[in-house]
């Protein structure tokens, strides 16, 4: 009897426990019904499966990043609730508003209802000017120029009843893709657009590339996708239909043997190349000073540069993470030469309790720069700064402004980068790559394409060392 009731007692606590799922947010994902969680302290995928009733595999399938990186405390998570919900159109106005004209926006059904498609009616030049909600997709009749069709796949969250901030600023990169095309418009061509909401998941991306679907088959190059499985299945749909597909998030692409993809960010060993020639070219008056930990706590990105730098005959000191927090760094400075000081992670959380004693070596009188990262830049860093970028900011964005105004009324989000000059930039660059050149001037990125081959992918190489 007693058993027993240890079993009903148990089975009583599973059953509350699988209660309590239903007081978890609700919302919609590629027309699946899912819940929103977040993800509690010392919980595991197994324990968030078995209180949701569901399987790890699922929740992996709805939340690919926990391949790649694992799980993580406080982040938001979707569970299936293993219900459908069909699919209603979505306009999202009030999320771009344009003054002169509409630029319309909405979820719209495809070949295949898996498949969520953001289109844009029109963005022909002659037609940009015209009064709102005229913008028909048979604006255009009659019309006899070149028509070239691109795509833009982007997670834009559309199906989502609370949108990130990362979604705001997938919409400004969005725009400004926009005003790049509204620009390009000419006599002899049309660039039309079609705009797809990729969410999280690789299903959209597998559907629109399965060999019965022909949505794409106009297409003649694509911007966009953000997650490395969803890169993987559209670039061999490029590699076979020999389109191009710019890349403007990722960094570790591979890109040997696929000639069709461009890659915007640069990698590791190509920041680490450039930080050497800054190194170089100031090697009697740098005295460089590494701060070691760990073999797993050492990035990646001060591995590669620590290789670089032997493989280079680059000298350097080592210290400790203790010996900083003990204020024993004086002791391996050189009073005579600048320090370039270089830690062992490039997360800020990770290394924000040395800065302070750093910063005190610099009050004592010595030479002191520290390199930063790009997204440090708002961090409170109380001495002089190097990092590698491949935004250079290096133009009058004063006329471009002015059209962004005469068209939008939201404010940007974002500031540096602006994700708005980022899209602006990235889709120049693409018609720059479909007419045959190599080099773009941006408002915010200068671009130069190089591969090692004729057989592979695309990188830009315009990386440069800012000091701040």
């Amino acid at each position: 009897m007693r058993k027993f009731i240890c079993i009903l007692a148990a089975l009583t606590a599973v059953a509350a426990m699988r209660a309590e799922v239903h007081d978890y947010p609700l919302d919609t994902i590629n027309g699946e019904e899912v819940y929103r969680y977040e993800v509690e302290k010392s919980i595991g995928l197994y324990r968030i499966g078995v209180n949701f009733d569901v399987p790890q595999s699922e929740i992996i399938r709805l939340n690919p990043q926990l391949k790649e990186r694992g799980l993580h405390y406080g982040e938001t998570l979707f569970i299936p609730t293993g219900r459908e919900v069909k699919a209603k159109p979505v306009i999202i106005r009030d999320t771009i508003v344009i003054r002169d004209t509409v630029v319309r926006v909405e979820k719209m059904a495809s070949t295949d209802d898996s498949v969520a498609v953001m289109a844009v009616d029109s963005i022909a030049a002659d037609s940009i000017t015209t009064a709102p909600d005229s913008l028909a997709s048979d604006s255009t009749a009659g019309d006899t120029r070149r028509v070239v069709e691109l795509a833009l796949m982007l997670p834009f969250e559309s199906q989502q009843t609370k949108r990130s901030a990362n979604a705001e600023r997938i919409m400004e990169f969005y725009q400004g893709v926009l005003l790049a095309l509204h620009e390009a418009q000419n006599d002899s061509t049309l660039y039309r657009l079609r705009v797809y909401d990729t969410e999280r998941s690789d299903r959209r991306i597998a559907a629109l590339c399965d060999s019965s679907c022909t949505e794409l088959d106009s297409v003649r190059g694509v911007i966009g996708l953000a997650y490395p499985v969803q890169i993987d299945r559209m670039s061999e749909w490029c590699m076979a239909h020999n389109v191009p597909l710019l890349l403007p998030f990722s960094d570790d692409v591979n890109l040997a043997g696929k000639p069709q993809l461009m890659q915007f960010n640069s990698t590791d060993a190509q920041e680490a190349e450039r930080l050497v020639r800054w190194i170089a070219e100031r090697d009697t008056l740098l005295h460089c000073v590494v701060v070691d930990a760990r073999e797993a706590e050492i990035a990646g990105s001060v591995r590669e540069l620590r290789n670089k730098m032997q493989e280079d005959s680059i000298d350097y000191t080592s210290t400790t993470v203790l010996n900083i927090l003990n204020d024993s760094l004086s002791a391996v400075l050189d009073p005579d030469k600048q320090n370039l000081i270089i830690l062992h992670s490039d997360k800020f959380n990770r290394v924000r309790t040395m800065l302070p004693h750093i910063e005190q070596c610099a009050l004592r009188g010595y030479d002191m720069v520290l390199l930063s990262q790009y997204s440090w830049q708002h961090e409170d860093i109380r001495i002089p700064q190097i990092y590698t970028s491949v935004f250079t900011g290096n133009s009058n964005t004063e006329t471009y402004d002015h059209l962004w105004s005469r068209y939008f009324t939201n404010d940007h989000v974002s500031d540096t980068p602006r994700y708005d000059l980022l899209g602006y930039d990235l889709m120049n660059a693409m018609l720059c790559r479909l007419n045959g050149w190599q080099i773009i001037s941006g408002l915010q990125s200068d671009i130069q394409w190089f591969r090692m081959t004729e057989e592979d992918g695309w990188q830009n190489t315009n990386v440069q060392v800012i000091e701040k």
